[in-house]
């Protein structure tokens, strides 16, 4: 598995077992330091979830041209709908990302916008489920965060109970040999913009990470395992105690699907350095934002064509 640990997180859901929660927030923060990703199994996801919420993504990539872009993103905004081919540039040397993605927001319905559904039959409540459990998932790891930062295990809970969560369906077109330099780029080097993401993947390699030395590896396909990786909110957090790390998607040999859960802080959470993380006598590295705002500022940067309204779907 390289630099890459795999952590069994099972026992985030044993409140009983302070030792063994202990433990497992060593790994994750250690991970957190060193290398910014690991894979964690004992999520609590169920595996026939899992497998359906692929089966539903295909089913939406499958959609014609014209029903996807019925549902397109730079007519919805708030950064929920279709996003095609081409329309994102995650590194802007190297042009538009060849991938195409369908993105759902977490919403009350009531305050943030409402999510656009596909039309298929029973698509939305088997999405939707899924949604919820690694949701969860996400959360549980925050408990882990705390732990190991020394605060209490509830520290992020008011943080992310409305949280910019975004649950992202993707589809990378196989390579094609002889295409041009841009468009043998899946997803451009990035780091991403929130606190942590949990990644499925269907085992087909693609995602690679950048190591300390500058090294590029493959990260590791662990059946039933999300990949996680730290975003940048968390790492101003921990005033850069934590790590968000380069990675990339290379144009795959196949056709490949990744789901991506993204948790990203409430709109009005106030991303500033915790206090135990700046070191005496030092000022942060990191001036406070908002998590709306931060979030913005990177959306506005990564889009090739402007959105009719904000990306980020913060309370109103």
């Amino acid at each position: 598995m390289g630099d890459i640990p795999v952590i069994d997180i099972s026992a985030l859901a044993v409140h009983d077992n302070a030792a063994a929660r202990t433990r497992v927030a060593a790994d994750v923060g250690a991970a957190c330091r060193e290398v910014g990703f690991f894979a964690i199994t004992g999520h609590g996801v169920p595996s026939p979830l899992l497998d359906d919420a692929f089966d539903a993504s295909h089913e939406f990539f499958a959609l014609d041209a014209a029903a996807k872009q019925l549902l397109a993103i730079d007519r919805l905004g708030h950064n929920r709908g279709y996003v095609d081919l081409g329309a994102e540039a995650l590194d802007e040397r190297k042009g538009a990302d060849q991938k195409e993605a369908f993105n759902l927001i977490w919403t009350d319905e009531r305050v943030r916008p409402p999510n656009v559904w596909p039309p298929i039959d029973g698509w939305r409540p088997r999405v939707q489920a899924y949604f919820d459990a690694v949701l969860l998932a996400a959360r549980r790891l925050h408990t882990a965060f705390a732990i190991d930062l020394g605060l209490r295990e509830d520290h992020f809970d008011d943080k992310i109970d409305r949280p910019l969560a975004t649950l992202r369906l993707l589809r990378y077109p196989a390579s094609v040999d002889g295409a041009p330099a841009n468009e043998s780029i899946g997803a451009g080097v990035h780091t991403d913009y929130g606190n942590v993401t949990l990644l499925a993947t269907d085992g087909v390699a693609g995602l690679q990470v950048r190591t300390r030395a500058g090294e590029w590896v493959d990260a590791p396909a662990v059946p039933g395992a999300f990949i996680c990786n730290i975003g940048d909110c968390l790492m101003r957090w921990t005033n850069d105690v934590y790590v968000s790390t380069p990675h990339r998607v290379v144009r795959p040999v196949r056709e490949r699907y990744s789901i991506a859960l993204f948790l990203d802080p409430n709109a009005d959470a106030l991303v500033s350095a915790i206090p135990s993380c700046v070191p005496a006598g030092e000022a942060p590295r990191y001036a406070p934002v908002t998590a709306q705002a931060y979030l913005q500022s990177r959306f506005d940067a990564t889009y090739t064509r402007p959105l009719p309204t904000r990306a980020v779907p913060g309370d109103r």
